[in-house]
C-alpha cells in the first residue's frame, strides 16, 4: 500500500517523497491502527490521511471545527483531482442533497464535517451505510481542556468509537503537549494508539521579539520588508484592529479588519479579500486564523503578547506553511500582561489557573535572551540540538549581550530599593535615565543616588532591561499595578554572585536566514513575480484563492527550473498530473516570453546564464 500512496502522492499533489513521520503516520492508517499525530504547522498533516484515503476502498471521513478550513481543503482537493466534498450549514438544501448522493453512490474518497453534525443521530444512519475506510480528526487539541482552543463540541466524538467499532480514528494537531496528548487518547477513546510527534520546529520561521515603542513605525517597517505579500496582524483587543487597520489604509497599505465585532458578512466578505489576494494584510483578533489553510503568508506580526506559547506557536505558524521563509514579529509591552489578566478575570478558577500559567510562560519567552527557536521547542519538551538556529533576532546578530550587563543589572535592582519597591517599570526608568518629570520631582526621587545612573541610555532600552530581569527572575511584578520588587536571585546579583544576560538592538545589519537564502538559490526573482500575477489572473477566472492553483514554493521551482516541455513541467515540486494538464501550457508560455525579451543574467550567476543559454539553444 505504501508504493500505491507513494505513487498517489505524485500524480495528485506533485510530490516526491514524504515530509519527517508522514511515512510513519501514513502506515498507521495502512494497518488500520489508532493514532495520534503531532506535526507542526506546514509539516504535512493533511497528507497523512489523504493520501492514503484516495488509495483505499470507501469514504475517509475528516471532522474540522471551521467551515472555511474545510472548504479551502475541499477546494484545494479538487483542484488536485481527488473526489472530495463536504456538508456545512452554508450550503443550500440542493448542495447537501447533492452531498449525500455521492455519498450514497461511493463517488468521494473524502468528507469534511463539522464535530456537531457528524454525531447527528440522522447523520450517523447515513455514514453507517457508507463504507468507511478511516475517522481522521483535524485540530485533535480542541477536545482537550488542557489545550490553547479547547471546544466542548468536541467531546462529543468519544462517541464515534462505539457508533464505528471497526473503523480507526486518526487524530492530528499541530500543537499538543503531553498532558493535551494524554487527555486526546482519553476524550477519544483511542485503543492503544501509536503517538507520532515530530519536532515542533519550524526552521524556515525567522522570529523576532520587539518591545513595543512606536507600534504604527514597527507595524510598517515590518510590512515595508514585505511588500505585496500576504500577511497577518494580531491585536489584543478590537479596538487595536478598528485603529490599526484605519491608520494602515490611511498610510496607502492594502488591509482589511477581522474580528467578532463584525458582522458575520463583513468578516466573510474581509476573509476572502485576504484568501483572494485583493488585500495583502489581515488585521485581526485571535478569532481569525484558525481556518486559514493559505500557504503563502510570509509574516505574522503580533502588535501584543499572546496569552500563552501554544497560541503563539498555532498563530505565528500560520506563516509559511508552504516551506518557504517567513517573518514571525512579536512586539509586546510589560502592560500586555496585566491586559490577559483583566480578561481572564471572570474564568472559571480551574480554568483560570491553568491559563495564568500559560501567560507566565508566554512572558517568558517575550523577555527571554536566549534563541527563540530553542525556547519555543523548551516548552514543548524539546531541544534544538545545536547553538544557533540562524533564524531568530538572537542568533542572527539582531540583538547583542550588554557590556557591562552585571553594572546596569545592579543600578537597575538598586534603584528599585531605593524607591522602597513600590513603583513600576515606566517610574523606574524614568529615574534612572533622570527624567524631570514633575511627579518626580514631588516625590524628591530626583534626590536619589540612582537618580540619572542611566542618564546616557534611552528610556526604552532601561525599560527593556527591566522586563528582561523580570523575565529572567531578577526581579518581580507584584499586584495588579505591577510593582517592582527584588527577588533572591536579584539579591544575588546586587552582592555581585550572578551576572543576568541583557540584550540590545545590533547597530550590525542582520544576516539573511538559511531558509530564505536556501528558499531563492538560482530562482530568478523577476521571472518568480511575473508568475504570480499570472497566477493570479488564473485564480481570479476560476474564483479560487491563488495559492489553491499553484503555492509559492511550486512557482519558485518553475523560476529556478525553467521548464519547456510538459514533461519537464510535471518535475516541478508540487505539480501534479491534473495541475499539468491544466496549466502547464500556460506557464510554459509565460517562461519561455520571459526568456525571449530578458536580457542575459549577470555574469556572476553562472547556474542562470547556463540555463539561459540553454533557454535560447531550445528556441
Amino acid at each position: 500500500m505504501i508504493n500505491k500512496i507513494e505513487t498517489a502522492l505524485k500524480k495528485y499533489w506533485g510530490y516526491e517523497s514524504f515530509l519527517p513521520l508522514q511515512k510513519e503516520a501514513i502506515q498507521c492508517v495502512a494497518s488500520e491502527q489508532d493514532s495520534i499525530v503531532v506535526l507542526p504547522t506546514g509539516g504535512g498533516k493533511s497528507i497523512c490521511f489523504q493520501a492514503p484515503a484516495v488509495t483505499m476502498a470507501g469514504l475517509a471521513v475528516v471532522v474540522s471545527p471551521l467551515i472555511s478550513l474545510m472548504k479551502d481543503q475541499v477546494d484545494a482537493l479538487i483542484e488536485c483531482g481527488v473526489p472530495a466534498a463536504r456538508l456545512d450549514s452554508t450550503q443550500s438544501a440542493k448542495d447537501q442533497s447533492s452531498v449525500r448522493e455521492k455519498i450514497g453512490n461511493d463517488e468521494l474518497k473524502l468528507l469534511y464535517l463539522s464535530p456537531e453534525r457528524i454525531v447527528m443521530d440522522g447523520f450517523l444512519n447515513i455514514l453507517r451505510d457508507a463504507h468507511i475506510s478511516l475517522i481522521a480528526i483535524d485540530e485533535a487539541h480542541c477536545v482537550s481542556m488542557w489545550g490553547h482552543d479547547f471546544r466542548p463540541e468536541y467531546r462529543q466524538l468519544g462517541e464515534l468509537k462505539e457508533a464505528f467499532p471497526g473503523i480507526a480514528i486518526h487524530a492530528y494537531t499541530a500543537t499538543a503537549t503531553e498532558m493535551v496528548r494524554t487527555d486526546i487518547e482519553r476524550q477519544l477513546r483511542l485503543k492503544n494508539p501509536k503517538v507520532l510527534v515530530g519536532s515542533f520546529d519550524r526552521p524556515n520561521l525567522v522570529y523576532r521579539v520587539e518591545r513595543r515603542k512606536n507600534k504604527l513605525k514597527q507595524v510598517c517597517r515590518v510590512l515595508d520588508r514585505h511588500k505585496n505579500e500576504s500577511g497577518i496582524i494580531y491585536c489584543i483587543r478590537r479596538r487595536d484592529v478598528d485603529e490599526l487597520c484605519a491608520a494602515l489604509r490611511s498610510s496607502g497599505y492594502k488591509a482589511a479588519p477581522y474580528h467578532a465585532g463584525l458582522s458575520d458578512i463583513a468578516r466573510k466578505k474581509n476573509q476572502d479579500l485576504f484568501i483572494k489576494e485583493r488585500v495583502d494584510i489581515i488585521v485581526a483578533t485571535v478569532a481569525f486564523g484558525m481556518g486559514i489553510d493559505k500557504s503563502n503568508v510570509r509574516y505574522v506580526l503580533h502588535t501584543g503578547m499572546p496569552k500563552s506559547i501554544e497560541h503563539y506557536q498555532q498563530e505565528s505558524g500560520r506563516a509559511g506553511r508552504d516551506g518557504l521563509e517567513a517573518e514571525c514579529t512579536l512586539l509586546f509591552s510589560g502592560g500586555d500582561y496585566g491586559t490577559w489578566q483583566s480578561i481572564m478575570r471572570d474564568s472559571d478558577p480551574e480554568v483560570k489557573e491553568i491559563a495564568l500559567n500559560k501567560l507566565r510562560e508566554m512572558y517568558h519567552y517575550s523577555t527571554g535572551v536566549t534563541c527563540r527557536h530553542d525556547a519555543i521547542l523548551s516548552y514543548f519538551g524539546q531541544t534544538l540540538g545545536k547553538a544557533n538556529c540562524a533564524a531568530c533576532d538572537v542568533c542572527l546578530g539582531v540583538l547583542e549581550t550588554v557590556k557591562d550587563a552585571l553594572i546596569i543589572a545592579q543600578k537597575i535592582l538598586s534603584c528599585v530599593i531605593r524607591l522602597d519597591q513600590r513603583f513600576g517599570g515606566d517610574y523606574t526608568a524614568k529615574v534612572l535615565t533622570g527624567s524631570g518629570e514633575k511627579r518626580i520631582l514631588d516625590n524628591g526621587h530626583n534626590a536619589l543616588s540612582t537618580f540619572g545612573l542611566l542618564s546616557d541610555v534611552s528610556l526604552n532600552d532601561v525599560r527593556g532591561w527591566i522586563e528582561q530581569l523580570v523575565g529572567q527572575g531578577y526581579l518581580e511584578k507584584e499586584s495588579e499595578y505591577n510593582i517592582l520588587g527584588v527577588t533572591e536571585r536579584g539579591w544575588q546579583t546586587l552582592r555581585g554572585n550572578e551576572t543576568p544576560r541583557l540584550l540590545e538592538q545590533s547597530k550590525k545589519k542582520a544576516e539573511k536566514s538559511k531558509a530564505e537564502k536556501d528558499s531563492w538559490e538560482n530562482v530568478d526573482k523577476d521571472l518568480f513575480e511575473q508568475l504570480r500575477e499570472l497566477r493570479r489572473n488564473i485564480s481570479r477566472e476560476k474564483e479560487v484563492p491563488a495559492f489553491i492553483v499553484f503555492g509559492d514554493a511550486a512557482l519558485r521551482d518553475m523560476a529556478r527550473r525553467m521548464p519547456r516541455t510538459l514533461d519537464d513541467f510535471l518535475m516541478v515540486k508540487g505539480v501534479g498530473e491534473l495541475k499539468c494538464s491544466q496549466y502547464g501550457e500556460a506557464f510554459i508560455a509565460a517562461i519561455e516570453k520571459y526568456c525571449e525579451a530578458s536580457p542575459a543574467p549577470a555574469p556572476d550567476n553562472h547556474a542562470q546564464r547556463h540555463r539561459f543559454k540553454e533557454r535560447l539553444r531550445s528556441n
